[in-house]
């Protein structure tokens, strides 16, 4: 599959199922995430993979958006380490967490797996139960795993305006 047909395939699939997510996929998907490019390679992120029991649960408390997985990525910016542009003094590290994010959400759906990217969930309470997240801003959570069989695309997964009305030739 080339890059825009795997654009054009990834949806956000809110079937999963509980099945195990392969240990090799993950290593890629971690690996798709890592070799992301940042601004100055600054790499202002971290990631934390959810798939204990104890840590699934905490997940449970923090969004309604589960959608049957078992195993969960999230992505965090860390502030202090992001490039900051010198002109206006806009800081880099969430996008540099998005990219990151993105690298994350196409690298599932090319490893035939299915997710979504949730920004439903309540980060104050994440960093309660995680300590470990308090310092970092939290960007995205993905849910990992199977399509479940009656997965599909929204009805509006194929709805894009024309090209023309979101570009602008200067």
């Amino acid at each position: 599959m080339d890059f825009l047909e795997l654009a054009r395939a990834r949806y956000s699939c809110r079937k999963l199922t509980n099945a195990p997510v392969a240990a090799e996929k993950l290593e890629r998907i971690l690996e798709a995430a890592r070799v992301a490019s940042t601004a100055k390679n600054l790499q202002p992120y971290r990631l934390f993979l959810l798939e204990s029991p104890e840590a699934v649960a905490k997940v449970h408390e923090i969004t309604p958006c589960i959608f049957g997985a078992d195993c969960f990525l999230m992505v965090a910016a860390v502030p202090s380490e992001g490039w900051v542009r010198e002109f206006d003094r806009k800081n880099f590290a969430e996008i540099d967490a998005a990219i990151v994010a993105t690298h994350i959400m196409l690298a599932i759906e090319a490893e035939g797996l299915g997710s979504t990217w949730v920004g439903h969930f309540d980060a104050p309470r994440a960093k309660e139960l995680f300590p470990e997240m308090a310092a970092y801003e939290l960007i995205a959570l993905f849910p990992i795993g199977e399509k479940a069989a009656e997965a599909h695309p929204a009805h509006l997964h194929e709805k894009r305006a024309p090209r023309s009305e979101r570009l602008e030739r200067l």
